[in-house]
């Protein structure tokens, strides 16, 4: 790689975009393992609230957490059975249930801000900044702290 083929790629930062409500969000693309349509999820009792359940993606069981729930979103409604992007998190798959997946974004890394003031509290705690687009604002998601329970993360 040229020195400035080496610069540019250390300015820019791509993302997966996705939906959740009416949100534009963003994960860091190199987390994303897969997107999916709808699977079969199992519950498993006593689970915190915004764990779907479990699935089975090609032989590895997959916790699926629901976004909306996790963010205080109403439920999606009965007919719309969103998508999953799937991440790695410390060694473990998790499903990321959400209302749709959009493109790849690749985005300047000094037009990246801090979160706004203005931002949701629980928005903020899950966001590690947001990028100000044409079409809006781009929440950009922290793994760590999405999907942190406490002591313990939902695996």
């Amino acid at each position: 790689m040229t020195d400035s083929a080496t610069e540019s790629a250390e300015e820019t930062r791509e993302f997966v975009t996705i939906m959740v409500g009416s949100q534009l969000c963003g994960i860091p693309v190199l987390n994303v393992q897969d997107v999916l349509r709808p699977q079969k999820i199992t519950p498993v009792p006593l689970a915190p609230h915004e764990v779907a359940g479990l699935l089975n993606l090609r032989g590895r069981i997959v916790t699926a957490i629901d976004l909306r729930r996790r963010l205080g979103i109403e439920p999606r409604a009965d007919d719309d059975e969103g998508m999953s992007v799937v991440v790695e998190q410390k060694g473990e798959l998790y499903s990321l249930m959400v209302d749709s997946v959009g493109e790849v974004l690749r985005l300047s890394a000094t037009a990246f801000e801090r979160n706004p003031a203005t931002l949701d509290p629980l928005w903020r705690r899950f966001s590690e900044g947001v990028y100000r687009l044409k079409e809006g604002l781009l929440v950009v998601f922290n793994g760590d702290s999405l999907l942190d329970y406490g002591s313990k993360v939902a695996a």
